[in-house]
């Protein structure tokens, strides 16, 4: 029987994808503001969110993604109160690409996916996430043009989602490697 709970080597690899995340978020991105508020940031934070979950599982990619944005939050509060929904969106870009893998013929590992099938996997996710409930957010709460972010994220996720992708393959190759050697 599988118990629920991370083992410890686990737990220090998904702090370790926490504080990528971080890093790769709040510093290493490039911010674009639309009517004063932050509406696209371009860079590879979504990366080691992704990878949790596809790694790990739904669960540790949720985990990874929310406790990245509150650790984010907390370091670097971009001039703006703590707004759980983009808590909740960080979460589910971790918990989407996996849970879609699922809808794939099984195979043990990552690596086994094809290039399509992950893509499609972190396509959905960073669609439903990226493209539509942050824009969605940023326009009910800051009033930020809904079609217009949309349109933005949607480009911006054209691009990034391949080399996503090709990044996830490369290193569970990498990994799968590893793990035989």
């Amino acid at each position: 029987m599988k118990h629920s709970r991370f083992a410890i080597r686990d737990m220090v690899v998904l702090s370790l994808l926490i504080c990528m995340n971080v890093v790769l978020t709040r510093i290493a991105s490039i911010r674009i503001p639309i009517g004063g508020t932050e509406a696209l940031r371009i860079g590879f934070g979504a990366l080691p969110v992704i990878f949790a979950g596809l790694f790990f599982g739904p669960r540790a990619g949720a985990v990874v993604g929310a406790l990245g944005d509150i650790a984010g939050f907390i370091m670097s509060p971009l001039g703006g109160a703590f707004m759980p929904h983009f808590t909740l969106t960080a979460a589910l870009t971790g918990a989407i690409p996996p849970l879609m893998l699922k809808l794939f013929p099984h195979r043990e590992h990552v690596a086994d996916h094809s290039f399509l099938e992950i893509l499609l996997a972190i396509a959905a996710g960073q669609i439903i996430t990226s493209v539509l409930m942050v824009p969605w957010f940023l326009n009910m709460l800051f009033g930020v043009p809904f079609m217009a972010t949309v349109f933005v994220r949607f480009q911006t996720q054209l691009i990034q989602i391949p080399l996503f992708v090709m990044c996830i393959k490369l290193l569970a190759r990498r990994l799968s490697f590893i793990a035989v050697g």
